[in-house]
């Protein structure tokens, strides 16, 4: 489990929002700001839209924070609404451009530097290429480093599920990646 995530400290902070604490709030926003961030950027492959969905994201919690039932974790149910809120970008996009193949280097740096960006993306360009679900599954499981039952609770879908669509998601993945490599 990633180190952002503690259920305990999660439950507290919640509480300390339900009760008027607003710093409460702001350090859940700080917690979750990069792995939300990461997710959708993931998804998306853009930064400002990652952005924006971080916002909205934080927007939805802050709003409907007493209807998450503490029965759950609150890691999965603040994933739940960033995974909706960057799905549906991804409807807004449908018949717009296509999504750019890569992101531009914004400043000069070192030659590692650099063969990672490319490196970073190359992988991007062959994730935006699988189907939204293909894409969610590998995000959440190898980027965001979520359990089968996490994913399964953050998508409302069973874990045979999941594994389904994360075993066909690497094999197209794959295709892909070792397309480019030829």
């Amino acid at each position: 489990m990633p180190v952002f995530m503690d259920d305990r400290n999660d439950a507290l902070l919640v509480r300390r929002v339900l009760a008027g604490d607003h710093r409460g709030f702001s350090d859940l926003v700080h917690r979750y700001t990069s792995p939300i961030f990461n997710l959708a950027f993931r998804l998306l492959n853009d930064r400002d839209s990652a952005a924006d969905v971080v916002q909205s994201t934080f927007m939805k919690v802050y709003e409907n924070l007493r209807r998450y039932d503490s029965r759950y974790r609150f890691f999965s149910w603040l994933y739940r609404i960033a995974l909706n809120e960057s799905l549906t970008v991804l409807q807004q996009r449908r018949g717009r451009d296509p999504l750019p193949e890569d992101i531009e280097s914004e400043d000069n740096q070192p030659d590692a530097i650099i063969l990672e960006h490319e490196r970073n993306s190359f992988i991007q360009s062959a994730l935006m290429k699988l189907s939204d679900n293909e894409r969610v599954v590998i995000v959440l499981r190898h980027f965001s480093e979520m359990s089968y039952a996490e994913i399964a609770a953050a998508l409302g879908i069973n874990t045979k599920t999941v594994k389904s669509r994360l075993f066909s998601a690497r094999l197209r993945l794959r295709m892909l990646l070792a397309r480019v490599n030829r």
